[in-house]
């Protein structure tokens, strides 16, 4: 009986925590769907007799009003995202395979120095990097954009792929080259396999930080041409007011796309992140 109260109780608090970390994102959405008006005029959010898509109709330029460029910003956010966590994860799979593989000179502080990148905080490399990208026009370009988010991504998908591959078993790869593979073979055919789980993790991993970066991008991008989605909701602020509606329903169009994706690698993303938990 005490146990199955402790059991309750845990649960319950658990599910307390989890209702407070969630309310900001459940109030944006609510919000997406209210009009400004009625935020604004405080409200209750639960008066679901005020809820409209007028918001995102006026986004879009449905509704009569001048749009914003939505699918442009859709369109450089996917790009910059998926091509700086494509190129992480080919440069974070390298580097994780030799890290755990071989032994080399140097290989411990190298590692701890990779891994110090991952201590200074984005924002106080903005003005340098804003400086530097100036010189040599990078400014307001896509590429630009992209190796700051690859040089953000490579250390922590290194690290984290590292301790993936030691948990696969080099015998593996070794019983494949007697049988006759190649060192590249037994890697494709055995131990990338093996490791697809942790390859998703650090995917996810990299996509949602590039995703939702704003902080590096409102510095980098200045055109409709490179300006991501995160970076577009400073577009519905002005001298005097903000639109908090139009913002809210802008950061539900941020939000799907990060949760469908997190939905359609669940299967691989779980596997990842338990990987180390098992002993085979």
């Amino acid at each position: 009986m005490r146990k199955n109260v402790r059991q309750a109780l845990l649960w319950l608090c658990i599910f307390l925590a989890m209702g407070f970390i969630c309310m900001p994102g459940l109030w944006v959405v609510l919000n997406a769907f209210r009009p400004n008006v009625a935020i604004l005029g405080n409200e209750n959010p639960l008066n679901f007799s005020s809820y409209t898509l007028d918001n995102f109709r006026n986004i879009l330029g449905l509704g009569g009003i001048q749009p914003l460029p939505v699918l442009a910003y859709f369109r450089n956010s996917m790009i910059i995202s998926m091509t700086s966590t494509v190129m992480a994860l080919v440069v974070g799979l390298a580097g994780g395979y030799a890290f755990a593989r071989f032994h080399f000179r140097g290989k411990n502080a190298m590692f701890v120095g990779l891994m110090l990148t991952r201590a200074i905080p984005g924002v106080a490399l903005s003005l340098p990097i804003f400086i530097i990208w100036s010189w040599l026009g990078l400014l307001d370009t896509m590429p630009g954009v992209i190796m700051v988010y690859l040089a953000m991504n490579v250390p922590f998908t290194i690290w984290l792929l590292d301790g993936f591959l030691r948990q696969v078993p080099q015998e593996l790869s070794q019983a494949a080259r007697i049988d006759g593979c190649t060192a590249w073979q037994a890697f494709w055919k055995v131990e990338f396999p093996l490791a697809r789980g942790g390859i998703a993790a650090a995917g996810i991993f990299a996509f949602l930080t590039s995703w939702n970066e704003f902080a590096l991008a409102s510095q980098l991008t200045r055109s409709p041409d490179t300006k991501t989605m995160p970076v577009a909701l400073m577009d519905f602020t002005a001298q005097f007011t903000i639109d908090w509606a139009g913002m809210c329903a802008m950061a539900v169009l941020i939000i799907i796309p990060a949760l469908l994706l997190t939905f359609l690698v669940q299967k691989h993303l779980i596997a990842g992140l338990t990987l180390g938990g098992v002993k085979g």
